[in-house]
């Protein structure tokens, strides 16, 4: 028995159903601000998109007009997978994981998910096929898309101790980082950018997070190097881990 089980008083259904009925309080709260919230995003000021971004594609160049798909809304995860590295970021990887499964649904509300890193495109699509997953993936290697979102330093930035990342200067310790921004494209043809995410920002797009949160051990990461460290590539895990999950699925 763990110690979180040990150190938790245990109680009637009566006195839990009491304590739960205060905590949803407290969660319905919480719904009514993240409402809020996601009102006064969508009511930030727009900044037209004066570039002629053109990204590297499997099937060649690629405008971020052509990104679109045909929608009006188009949103970027920057994927960290920098030109020299063998591999991409294990959380960012976690990311692309969730992001996978909603790409149908997002379509039926006019948004199209794109991921965008400055490896050159022959490793991106090796490690997306490795990975398995569908979502387009362009590379930005020969154009300032990702310097100009703020997800990738130069290394006399990094010299320096600190990067503008999540709208200030701030330390990070990669020369790229994650993010996500959002862009609007209207009927003339006219791109803007409507809103970015960094850091913490990115969390609701972790949905093992969000399950997590809901046991005991909650993301049980207080003892690690730094947050995250677990985390690994989805086929990268122990096998005796893979193992034990392998048969289970929902149906």
């Amino acid at each position: 028995m763990t110690a979180t089980q040990t150190v938790h008083p245990v109680v009637s259904n009566e006195e839990w159903l009491q304590a739960r009925r205060s905590l949803l309080e407290k969660e319905k709260v919480l719904t009514r601000l993240r409402d809020e919230l996601s009102r006064d995003r969508r009511e930030l000021p727009w900044v037209k998109v004066e570039k002629d971004y053109v990204f590297d594609g499997p099937e060649g160049r690629v405008t971020l007009s052509e990104l679109f798909a045909g929608r009006t809304q188009l949103m970027i995860y920057h994927f960290m997978f920098g030109p020299e590295w063998a591999e991409g970021c294990p959380s960012c990887s976690m990311v692309a994981d969730a992001i996978d499964g909603t790409l149908v649904h997002l379509a039926q509300r006019d948004t199209t998910l794109a991921l965008v890193s400055r490896a050159p495109i022959g490793k991106i699509e090796a490690f997306r096929n490795r990975l398995g997953w569908k979502c387009r993936w362009v590379s930005s290697s020969q154009s300032s898309f990702n310097r100009d979102y703020h997800v990738s330093f130069t290394k006399e930035e990094m010299d320096r101790g600190s990067v503008f990342y999540n709208f200030g200067m701030n330390q990070f310790p990669s020369e790229e980082a994650p993010g996500m921004s959002v862009f609007y494209k209207d009927p003339a043809g006219a791109i803007f950018h409507t809103y970015s995410a960094y850091a913490r920002g990115l969390e609701p797009l972790l949905g093992v997070y969000t399950l997590l949160d809901m046991t005991p051990k909650g993301r049980d990461e207080e003892q690690l190097s730094f947050t995250m460290a677990w985390v690994r590539h989805h086929d990268s895990y122990p096998e005796t881990e893979t193992a034990r999950s392998a048969g289970t699925s929902c149906h």
